[in-house]
């Protein structure tokens, strides 16, 4: 897509595991627990990983092939959670790069928010322990009655905001992302830096899709400072 004329994003909305934060080691680890504690091996890494995104679903189905609603999956879900809750932020660190962008964000007059679908008794703690204290919201996966890929999170990020869904954009790694954000209305970027799952992100149907997080703040300031010199021309 072409960013000739492109209306400018007054905020840029994240997904936060494997979009702003590398929190896979952590989850990784709290599956792991659950598995040394019962005498069976860990898990490789390598197989986890992948499936970050997707948090407890993901790590249960690759470590234990059960999915949710099937016999145990709920036992597992429990005890993967307190583990997680206990240790979530152990290892767990903003991608390189992220930083970076925020600050660029920030220094072009533009707000930033999260929108995950990772429990508030997650969110709420992480994002102050790994340096997005400073977000203009977080909207958590139980925020609102439907988690993404429904637009309703993404719809309450722009209202606390203050801004119409069409003046977001909506960065992820995974399908439910840019489900969500198309929903919603906004501008999609698909980040390849992500976990990104299973399903090729070129399949997504984002608008953008994006190798770094400066490839993503050299995009947004293309767009803004092209939209502010069309303004001082007119």
């Amino acid at each position: 897509m072409t960013t000739d004329h492109l209306p400018a994003p007054r905020a840029i909305l994240f997904d936060l595991d494997g979009t702003l934060a590398d929190t896979a080691p952590d989850l990784a680890a709290a599956i792991n627990l659950m598995r040394t504690r019962a005498g069976l091996a860990p898990t490789p890494y390598e197989v986890l990983r992948p499936t970050a995104s997707a948090g407890a679903r993901g790590m249960i189905g690759a470590s234990y092939g059960i999915a949710p609603g099937e016999n145990g999956y709920e036992s597992l879900k429990n005890g993967f959670l307190d583990n997680y809750e206990a240790a979530l932020a152990v290892e767990s660190r903003l991608f390189d790069g992220v930083p970076d962008l925020l600050d660029g964000l920030t220094a072009l007059g533009l707000q930033w928010g999260v929108v995950t679908n990772k429990a508030a008794r997650f969110t709420d703690p992480l994002v102050g322990q790994i340096g997005l204290a400073s977000a203009g919201c977080v909207i958590s996966g139980d925020t609102m009655p439907h988690p993404k890929p429904h637009p309703a999170p993404l719809l309450e990020a722009a209202r606390r905001l203050n801004l119409a869904p069409g003046q977001c954009w909506y960065v992820g790694d995974d399908l439910r992302d840019i489900q969500a954000g198309r929903a919603a209305g906004m501008r999609t970027i698909a980040c390849a830096w992500g976990y990104c799952g299973p399903v090729e992100p070129l399949t997504w149907s984002a608008d953008y899709l994006l190798e770094t997080p400066q490839a993503l703040l050299e995009l947004v300031s293309e767009v803004v400072l092209a939209e502010r010199e069309r303004q001082l021309a007119a």
